[in-house]
């Protein structure tokens, strides 16, 4: 007992390996249930779709504009969670023929991934149904894998630490006393969470590996390689927020004014990069382990590139 004690202080693999067994799911046992999204509920909670702060909007158009934001929500996270697999199975090379422990950690993150993957294309179905016609997610998931999985391993990392790690600040969010607010939405953000919060400690230990390798001129390619992704992925946010505002202006029972129009619009984008960037950078401890990282100058060039997107 002793010695497997002692193993376990010694290995942050196995630990891993070990939290990821306690903390497994089953997605139709434990998560979805039989359930169906009731068009009675949000499905995000005020603190990430912002609805709430749009004061010319009736609670069933606050309802709506959560709703639109929640299908959106699953897309993101199916595109995400693919080119985190792919990633993590990548990553698992370098240990083939070595720490085991670390290899089944990495095969057992990237077995959740697709799980992951699974559970957001049944919640984009199940919003489908529920959802006038017309919504489109632009954004092409193997298209934009292509793109981040050419960039350096340490960006990758970076970016895909920073995800997992604002899955916490999403799941707190739901937790706020809400009784509009969807159960099996807010149980998807709690078992979501759940695995994401062991990949994150799995992305640290990779980042670190990764990072121990790098010359300083190559961790700055490397910190140029994590601000192209952060500029993409504001991007893809900018682009999703004009689709989901237009759809939801165009369902909606009576006109906007100008002025409303743009305020809807600002209310989306704003949302999107609370949800996707600024709920890392400020609810997290990814800024710690990234500055870190780099060092000084360094992170003074990441502050000055992320604060407009703040």
């Amino acid at each position: 007992m002793n010695a497997v004690i002692q193993n376990l202080a010694s290995n942050p693999y196995q630990r891993a390996v070990t939290a990821s067994k306690r903390a497994r799911w089953e997605l139709d046992r434990d998560v979805l249930r039989g359930r169906m999204l009731e068009p009675e509920h949000k499905y995000l909670p005020d603190g990430l779709s912002l609805a709430h702060t749009v004061d010319f909007l009736s609670p069933s158009e606050q309802r709506f504009m959560s709703q639109v934001q929640g299908r959106s929500y699953a897309n993101v996270f199916g595109l995400v969670e693919r080119f985190i697999a792919a990633k993590v199975l990548q990553l698992s090379q370098h240990h083939f023929f070595g720490d085991q422990q670390a290899l089944e950690a990495l095969v057992r993150f990237s077995d959740e991934e697709l799980k992951h993957q699974e559970l957001f294309r049944r919640m984009e179905e199940l919003a489908a149904r529920g959802m006038p016609e017309g919504y489109r997610f632009l954004p092409e998931p193997n298209e934009v894998a292509r793109v981040v999985l050419a960039k350096s391993s340490w960006s990758v990392l970076a970016l895909t630490c920073h995800i997992e790690l604002f899955t916490l600040a999403h799941y707190k969010k739901s937790i706020e006393p809400d009784a509009g607010l969807s159960p099996l939405f807010k149980d998807v953000l709690l078992f979501h969470w759940k695995e994401e919060s062991q990949h994150a400690v799995l992305d640290e230990l990779e980042w670190r590996r990764v990072d121990a390798t790098l010359t300083a001129s190559e961790r700055a390619a490397a910190v140029d390689d994590l601000l192209a992704l952060v500029g993409a992925v504001d991007g893809i946010l900018q682009l999703q927020a004009v689709a989901d505002a237009s759809y939801f202006v165009d369902h909606l029972k009576r006109r906007l004014s100008d002025s409303q129009l743009g305020e809807m619009h600002a209310t989306f984008l704003r949302a999107y990069r609370y949800q996707y960037i600024g709920s890392g950078i400020e609810q997290t401890r990814f800024v710690e382990v990234l500055f870190e990282l780099v060092g000084e100058s360094e992170a003074t060039r990441i502050k000055t590139a992320l604060e407009p997107l703040l």
